[in-house]
């Protein structure tokens, strides 16, 4: 009986440490992301779970002759908020399995 206070306080550890994960899971996915392709032409804001919120395109982006020219414009605005999204979640959900072995 001797290591069952041991066991409780673990436990107790890993429950708080869930909770607080869980609480910075539901910060991050409350966070908004904005990214824009070159020359600010195409705009677009995701939420930390990755989804699209909103997507800004100026009217000089669209060239019915070019079509290829916005795809790439949309392309690359979404791929850099894709990637500060998982740079941030690396950060921050970094921290509790730090240390752990995976």
């Amino acid at each position: 009986m001797r290591g069952m206070g041991n066991m409780q306080g673990m436990m107790k550890q890993m429950k708080k440490l869930q909770s607080n994960m869980t609480a910075a899971q539901d910060e991050l996915n409350r966070t908004e992301f904005t990214a824009t392709s070159a020359e600010d032409m195409v705009t677009v804001v995701f939420t930390g779970d990755k989804k699209l919120k909103d997507l800004t395109i100026k009217p000089e982006a669209i060239d019915p002759d070019d079509p290829d020219m916005l795809q790439d414009l949309i392309i690359e605005a979404v791929n850099k908020a894709l990637s500060d999204i998982e740079e941030k979640t690396q950060k921050t959900m970094g921290k509790f399995t730090q240390g752990l072995p995976m």
